[in-house]
Order: C-alpha cells, then structure tokens, then sequence
C-alpha cells in the first residue's frame, strides 16, 4: 500500500490520554512521508469567513487602488504583489495570481528585526481602502500561528526531541501570512501560465484552511493528486526547513496550484508559512543522523535559506 495524505485529531493529541495522542504522532509520521497532512483545528468559522469578505473587497478594487500598497524595498514580505510577479524556482513562466501579505511587527529596536530589516518589514495592510481589515487579518495571522505552533509539538514528538523543540525556533520568527487571488484562467496572458507553478515552501510548516475553490494539487509518489480535505479540516504541508532539520526523514511537500479543467471561476485561498527565527542554523538534528542515514545536509542560517528562495523566486528586489 502506497503513502496516503491521513486526517489526525491535533484536538484529540491535546486533550486526550497517552494513547490519543501517540495514535495521533504516529499519523503525523506516516502522513508526513507525502509532505501533507489533515487536521482538526478551533479556528473560527466566522473569523475565516470574515477575512475572506475583506480581501474580496480588496481584490475586487481596480490595479491602480491596489498598486498603493505595494512595499518598495519589502521583497514579497508585506502589502500588495501584483499579477505574473511571483516565478516558481526553475521556471520561466510567472504564475497567475496577485497576493496579499502580513505579519506579526515588532518593535523598531528589536535585535531581530535591527539585524534582519528585510524579514520584519513594515506592516502595510489596506485599512483605507477596506475599513476593519487590519484588525481581522492580525486576528487571523494570530489564530494560524498559534495553530501552527501546537502542530510542530507533534512533529516533534515523532522526531524523537522534546516537544517544545520547536516554541523558541518560532518565537517572533517572520512568520507570513499571504492572502492569494488566483483570476479567472480566461483572462491569463498566452504562453502556459498556471495559478501557481510545481513548487516546495521554504520554511517549517504551512497552514492552508479552507479555500474557495479546488484546484491545489499535491505530489504522491510521483503522481499529482486533487488535495480535498473533509470539512472543517486544515491542510499542513512541509517545508524545505523541516527537511533539512530532519535530515530528509521528512520531505517536502510538492504542491501546485491549477484550475479545474472547464473552470471560469476564480479562487481565493489564504495560507501561512511558518519560519524558523532568521538566526537559527538549520543543520540535521542528531536524532536523524544514523549510519545508516548519515547526515545529507550542511547548516545554514534560516535567514539566508530564506534570502536564496526569494532570490529564486524573483522577489528579492535588487536581485
């Protein structure tokens, strides 16, 4: 029997007995060996709802009213990415979305963000344009990030360390969260432009709650599956950081995005990818090193990970 993409209980790990939650670890192992797997999560229905009526309202506004919030200089990290911007590493075509990016600030002297100015940008979210949504998007970024950071607990456990190996790694890391329109594919431009080319994230771990629409697709031994999760579920996906951490025992998870063959529709969905603190060494952890699997990876800082991806991507600006 192949690898299947499971649907754990992160509920059931944190409030059940010994035997709840090893059942639920011992999902999470498995399912990770696709780079996917489904939660239950406490989200609120109507602050997912709510957040997903603003950035309609944003989206639908013209490109000239959007285009005001765009961040110079933020490389991707915070306010408004236009069309055929982002490029999936090692290809030529940009992918057909536009997004919307936040985070959590931190204060001006602190030494994360002295030392690293491009992860912790200025937050730039379109208050005047869409009043209140400043306040229900940081709810939203607070309510995944949280989630997140239980998740990992789990993870960790089947790694083999504590499980708050990973609490101080994510603490006031530059943690993103992306709201992304992907239009209609009858209005792309000619050339073979999908909504969002193969790719692997970079960091951790991401969150992907309910979407609008089908259309994410994930890799499984090869073959490219439709990624459906049951109601009310959350998508987790794996991170090129995660993979190195764990020195291969878990990989990433590949994923695309492309519309239904027929489909007129548009699609919305909004995702958080969940970082390491910039100055963390990603080297393998020695719990995954064995003779048998001798350590794959060298160290590198989290923060120039991060850069490189950008860089490849075409995001970092001045690149």
């Amino acid at each position: 029997m192949g690898a299947a993409i499971l649907d754990v209980d992160l509920l059931a790990f944190e409030r059940g007995g010994q035997a709840a939650r090893s059942a639920v670890v011992d999902g999470v192992r498995r399912s990770l060996q696709t780079g996917f797997v489904f939660t239950s999560c406490d989200i609120s229905v109507d602050l997912l709802d709510t957040a997903y009526g603003m950035l309609r309202a944003f989206f639908a506004l013209d490109q000239q009213c959007k285009r005001r919030f765009v961040a110079p200089g933020a490389s991707g990290q915070t306010g408004y990415t236009g069309l055929l911007v982002e490029t999936a590493a090692g290809n030529d075509l940009a992918d057909w979305k536009e997004m919307l990016n936040w985070s959590a600030p931190l204060a001006a002297a602190h030494p994360l963000r002295r030392r690293y100015p491009l992860l912790y940008p200025e937050p730039l979210l379109p208050e005047a344009v869409v009043p209140g949504i400043t306040a229900v998007l940081e709810a939203f970024h607070h309510a995944l990030e949280d989630l997140q950071r239980r998740f990992l607990r789990v993870i960790a456990l089947g790694l083999g360390v504590a499980e708050t190996f990973f609490d101080e790694i994510t603490s006031e890391a530059p943690t993103l969260t992306r709201a992304i329109r992907y239009p209609p594919m009858v209005e792309a431009p000619a050339g073979g432009h999908v909504w969002a080319a193969a790719h692997g994230d970079i960091n951790l771990i991401t969150a992907l709650p309910r979407a609008t629409a089908r259309g994410l697709q994930v890799e499984v031994e090869g073959r490219w599956v439709d990624a459906v999760p049951p109601e009310g579920r959350v998508i987790i996906n794996t991170g090129l950081m995660l993979e190195r951490l764990s020195n291969g025992l878990i990989p990433v998870g590949w994923h695309r995005v492309v519309a239904p063959e027929g489909t007129v529709q548009e699609r919305y969905s909004v995702v958080q990818f969940c970082h390491a603190r910039p100055w963390t060494m990603l080297s393998p952890l020695p719990c995954c090193c064995t003779p048998e699997r001798p350590q794959r990876f060298s160290a590198i800082s989290a923060a120039d990970a991060l850069e490189e991806i950008l860089y490849r991507i075409q995001l970092l600006e001045g690149g």
